[in-house]
């Protein structure tokens, strides 16, 4: 009976969404970005209703399973955003059970100011300082020519994002991490399924990053995750993610080690319940199984996405590729099958119009647009407004209050990135006749101002 009733409902979810949302509404004003849901993804989040199971269960369980598989790599740990992740990954260097290898207070991490805040943030949060090297433009990605000049004996990893699905130069860090004995994290949250010599984004470094935000490549609404392929740093990231306990077992389980009752840990009395045992400052930021259940939907949806994605983009450059006097179009590394989040345009300095003009009137006439996020984050208020101790290249220790204009000056192309950078939407649900128009008016207006 139970079958049965479980299956009528899941059919009403999918009548109910074919009625209510089955029709595609034209788009009278185009987002950068957006999700792609179907019924299969309405059916599932019932399914995992009908279970009453309210934290990560059956469906995260298959969801880990399915994400691992599909990168090609042993672990993989949801989260309850990318943003989350990011946090778990960098934490997790800080674990005492890597020794010697361990990120301590003051360890100094390799980053860029050109990005999402909350690939940064999980430095200063854990007392570590951030060296910021400039950009690339074309790429936008970090400049990996100017890494080695901005180490020290206190460098100790390496975290930088792969800029809206365009990986940076693999080989190029990967060969700096190896000679200076470096971690690397890759923050693959815009980036995902990109591929650097067959591998993907994510998979290359120690740990790789990724967030399922309704803008990303596929959605759980909030979600995340963490992947690796070192059991030690799995280990180390589930007990962060699991309020920050020694015991490896899921909810609802016990004894999963098979010696809850019989180990020493720390200057607990011998046999205290393995269970409730702490070996990591942790937090608790594991997802739901109503999210898990759509990542499992979504993620049979992520190939479609992908090929969708790469069309629109490409369209794109083919559209804009005769106003590269006055734009500079995106540039693709040598090894590299982008994941495009977004299509990123830069409005040259000695064009007759600016970035800021050009946007202005994209969204006035119903193209949405966003920024490089940040733009430049040491010129962000969480920095000016706050004594954050960081290095800009191979400059000594600098107060983020007291930064000046001769600081940022080592940025050149970050505040480019700031003054001329923003981009335009590639996400599966834009058509030809959505691209049509976002090309159409930025031919209208520059043709305008020539």
């Amino acid at each position: 009976m139970e079958k049965e009733l479980r299956k009528a409902v899941q059919d009403a979810a999918r009548a109910y969404y074919r009625a209510v949302y089955g029709e595609p509404k034209d788009l009278n004003y185009i987002p950068a970005s957006g999700k792609l849901l179907d019924e299969d993804d309405l059916a599932g989040m019932i399914d995992a209703t009908l279970d009453m199971w309210l934290t990560a269960g059956r469906f995260n369980d298959q969801f880990e399973k399915d994400f691992a598989a599909y990168l090609g790599v042993p672990f993989a740990l949801s989260t309850n955003s990318g943003s989350s992740a990011n946090l778990l990954a960098l934490s997790a260097l800080t674990s005492h059970k890597l020794g010697d290898r361990r990120l301590k207070k003051g360890d100094e991490v390799i980053t860029v100011a050109a990005g999402f805040p909350t690939t940064v943030n999980p430095i200063i949060q854990q007392g570590l300082v951030p060296v910021f090297v400039d950009c690339e433009i074309g790429t936008y990605n970090i400049n990996a020519s100017q890494i080695e000049a901005a180490l020290t004996s206190k460098t100790k990893a390496i975290f930088v994002a792969h800029t809206l699905g365009n990986m940076f130069d693999m080989q190029a860090i990967l060969d700096i991490c190896k000679k200076h004995n470096l971690w690397l994290i890759e923050d693959s949250c815009d980036a995902l399924g990109a591929q650097w010599n067959g591998k993907k984004a994510g998979t290359i470094g120690h740990i790789g990053t990724f967030s399922f935000y309704p803008a990303h490549h596929m959605t759980m609404g909030e979600g995340g995750a963490v992947v690796t392929s070192d059991p030690v740093l799995y280990r180390i990231l589930l007990s962060f993610r699991d309020w920050g306990r020694d015991c490896w077992c899921k909810p609802g389980v016990d004894n999963t080690c098979k010696n809850r009752f019989n180990m020493q840990l720390g200057k607990l009395p011998f046999g205290y319940d393995h269970k409730y045992t702490y070996s990591h400052v942790g937090f608790n930021l594991k997802i739901t199984d109503w999210q898990a259940a759509l990542g499992v939907s979504q993620l049979k949806k992520l190939p479609g996405f992908l090929l969708k994605r790469k069309q629109n983009a490409e369209f794109l450059a083919e559209k804009l590729a005769d106003l590269t006097d006055y734009l500079i179009l995106p540039k693709v590394a040598e090894n590299v099958r982008p994941s495009w989040f977004g299509f990123l345009i830069s409005v040259k300095e000695d064009a007759p119009f600016t970035k800021q003009q050009l946007v202005e009137f994209l969204e006035q006439n119903g193209v949405g647009t966003r920024q490089l996020f940040a733009g430049n984050l040491l010129r962000q208020p969480m920095m000016t407004e706050n004594d954050i101790a960081l290095r800009i290249k191979n400059s000594g220790l600098l107060n983020s209050r007291n930064l000046t204009e001769k600081d940022f000056a080592l940025l050149p192309n970050t505040d480019f990135i700031m003054n001329h950078t923003f981009w335009v939407g590639t996400f599966p649900r834009l058509g030809k006749k959505e691209l049509e128009k976002t090309a159409a008016l930025i031919h209208r207006f520059a043709g305008a101002l020539k």
